[in-house]
């Protein structure tokens, strides 16, 4: 599995190389940063003789893009913020609900192996964790009413990984970082593993009465953004992640894709897309797919 998925990402690293050899984004030396501030809305009404069935329901979506970047020489260093959050409320449910919340920094530090060399000795560090509580929804079987029970918070789960690796930099709109000594620590609140009914793992791996969880693995990065037509772009961002101290063959995925279409300078339309495999909170691939229409203002 781990040589099947990285053996796919060379080939399609040397594909584009070879179908990209200019470089028309080279990054200017010194600093240079950038991002956008999208809001999304989505809204659809119906009124009591409305017979084709449906829910009125409001829903927003807002999210930071920021990019900021450094070069002198051989030396590389690009940081990115995401933070994203998003709600809905349908009518007749008791609850606002949330369709999105993320907040990722990631960053990675490179030396050029040369002058012309696209390939860096490198070290990364990523942060992955959320704003707001998050709940699971079941109904009461005596009064029909929805219960709300915690399950998340910030920082549980938090996500910290670190390592050393190589760094593969076409230019700013391609790059592949390859660690194959992440170390990676799960932290999260030891309220979520207490109990006696509590089995070790099943709370993201961490086992009962703990609030950390240890791995050290192998992982790859990966980010590529491209044009697909004129004022349509797409942002690709790939994880991968091997735990060489518990099943190395479940390799963690999260795969995001935002695609960007612009109708004039203020409004766009935008495809937000995310994949995620992790076994240690459910054997099943989680998906999320938001699309609307809003605003965008360039930082």
């Amino acid at each position: 599995m781990k040589k099947l998925l990285l053996s796919a990402l060379l080939l399609a690293m040397m594909a584009t190389t070879q179908a990209q050899d200019a470089d028309p984004d080279a990054q200017p030396q010194g600093w240079s940063k950038g991002g956008t501030f999208q809001l999304l809305f989505n809204q659809s009404a119906f009124n009591a003789e409305w017979t084709g069935g449906g829910t009125s329901s409001i829903a927003g979506n807002a999210g930071i893009n920021y990019d900021f970047n450094y070069l002198d020489g051989r030396t590389t260093w690009d940081s990115k913020i995401i933070a994203e959050y998003g709600i809905t409320k349908q009518d007749g449910d008791d609850f606002t609900r949330k369709t999105n919340d993320r907040l990722e920094f990631n960053s990675v530090y490179g030396y050029k192996v040369s002058e012309e060399s696209k390939w860096s000795y490198s070290f990364f560090f990523n942060a992955l964790t959320q704003f707001t509580k998050g709940y699971t929804f079941s109904e009461d079987p005596d009064t029909g009413e929805t219960i709300r029970t915690e399950r998340t918070h910030i920082l549980s789960p938090g996500y910290f990984q670190a390592g050393p690796g190589m760094l593969y930099k076409r230019d700013e709109n391609f790059s592949v970082n390859i660690a194959p000594a992440t170390a990676r620590l799960i932290v999260v609140d030891d309220q979520f593993t207490s109990g006696v009914d509590y089995q070790d793992g099943a709370y993201f791996g961490v086992d009962a009465g703990e609030s950390s969880r240890f791995e050290f693995g192998a992982s790859v990065n990966a980010l590529y953004k491209f044009d697909i037509a004129e004022n349509i772009t797409m942002d690709n961002v790939l994880l991968l992640y091997s735990n060489y101290l518990d099943k190395p063959g479940n390799v963690d995925i999260n795969y995001s894709a935002a695609v960007n279409m612009k109708v004039n300078e203020w409004l766009s339309a935008n495809l937000i897309f995310q994949a995620i495999y992790d076994d240690n909170a459910v054997g099943a691939f989680q998906i999320r797919e938001v699309f609307g229409l809003g605003l965008n203002y360039k930082l």
